[in-house]
């Protein structure tokens, strides 16, 4: 067991490009989960996290770019600080012009006019939040962290030269590089030659269980159908999670099975034009955490078909309450399966959607025995807290050397 080096409480800077607030519950939920599992051993944790706001024009014709204009500056939850300033923002801008400088400006301003002065930085995304910290922690002569999460590895560096550039930049200018998966240990390798640290952001296990209600009363609860077979899908609603093959692998399903989708996203007005909106196809929206567990509690499986992916925490959370799991072959979700990787399948196809849908779902293609097994890799391998103790020993030790530099 890591144990805490010293009693003096740890001040840390997080920046990041998502967090949950009360107008987007869902967004960057396993932020929240680490932060409070940090809090709990007494480390003060303030966020930063930036909001992109598109110029006036744009915002006028589209109604994507007013996403975030409810979003207050700053907020407090769950007993964190949370700071939401505005930066200007361009379509496209992770392909050609990475906006690290401007986000890096209103931290700055933030940090100045908030009087914040935290012992280091903890980056999250390579891009844009890790290009900004790098200018923050060079300003403030600050050790800072970078934790890789997926699509700043798997998709944001290949957009251009310039975007790999900035990609390598902010790995290679971190004082601890952590990656949520060995796949993404091993591309970060590839592209910069930087090998980084394996800590999965972990999950709050304690509130992860088998659910006390019946499934039957957790259906009424939510006003799910009562006498189908429930597949539930949980993310952003895009087309690069497979939502689309998704529904139309629904199409090829019996009429018993029915798709919950619970999130939000461009593919959600397309999704809700579909002849069995409501009957078979339902939109439940973003919704809080908590209410996740109840949404897996009331289907008979979960469903994630993505292109490409990190480390889904939702995987994790559905493994961690034995529901069987379909789930494509992609970024680390190979580690949460272990031994049983060959219950995964390959991203993009329907018809390998169809067959296995129909053996987890007709054909015991899902056995206990399996649930059992990855329940147990879960719990060894992804709870918050432990792995909460873990990063504050990373913490501690930039910290530590930080002291011995000034001394």
């Amino acid at each position: 067991m890591i144990q805490q080096r010293s009693n003096r409480a740890m001040n840390v800077l997080w920046i990041t490009s998502t967090y949950p607030s009360d107008e987007q519950p869902g967004a960057g939920v396993f932020h929240e989960t680490q932060v409070q599992a940090l809090a709990r051993l007494g480390v003060e944790v303030t966020v930063i996290c930036p909001v992109p706001r598109n110029p006036a024009v744009l915002r006028s014709v589209k109604k994507q770019y007013q996403l975030h204009e409810n979003i207050p500056f700053v907020y407090k939850r769950k007993g964190i600080v949370v700071y939401r300033p505005r930066y200007t923002a361009l379509p496209g801008q992770l392909r050609w012009s990475q906006p690290d400088k401007r986000i890096a400006s209103v931290i700055l301003q933030t940090m100045k006019a908030q009087k914040l002065k935290p012992d280091l930085i903890h980056a999250h995304f390579a891009m844009p939040s890790g290009g900004a910290a790098r200018w923050v922690a060079n300003e403030h002569r600050l050790p800072w962290v970078l934790t890789l999460h997926g699509s700043d590895v798997n998709i944001y560096p290949h957009y251009s030269p310039s975007a790999k550039r900035a990609f390598i930049r902010a790995v290679q200018g971190a004082n601890q590089v952590i990656a949520v998966g060995e796949s993404l240990q091993h591309k970060t390798k590839a592209l910069t030659g930087r090998t980084c640290t394996v800590l999965p952001i972990g999950v709050d296990l304690a509130r992860f269980h088998r659910p006390e209600q019946p499934k039957q009363l957790l259906r009424k609860l939510l006003q799910l159908p009562q006498d189908k077979t429930v597949i539930t899908f949980v993310g952003r609603l895009t087309e690069a999670k497979g939502v689309f093959e998704l529904v139309e692998a629904m199409n090829q399903l019996p009429k018993e099975v029915a798709v919950v989708f619970v999130g939000e996203g461009p593919a959600q007005e397309t999704l809700r034009q579909h002849p069995d909106f409501n009957t078979r196809l339902f939109l439940a929206g973003q919704v809080e955490n908590a209410r996740v567990k109840d949404y897996l509690g009331a289907s008979d499986a979960f469903v994630l078909p993505s292109y490409t992916e990190g480390l889904p925490t939702v995987v994790v959370e559905a493994l961690a309450l034995e529901l069987p799991v379909i789930c494509t072959k992609v970024g680390s979700v190979p580690d949460l399966f272990g031994k049983h990787q060959q219950l995964l399948i390959e991203p993009k196809s329907v018809s390998s959607l169809v067959d296995r849908i129909h053996e987890v779902l007709y054909r015991q293609g899902y056995p206990s025995e399996v649930r059992e097994e990855l329940y147990g890799l879960i719990h060894e391998n992804y709870d918050v807290n432990r792995n909460a103790l873990e990063l504050l020993d990373y913490y501690q030790r930039l910290f530590s050397e930080r002291l011995l530099l000034k001394l």
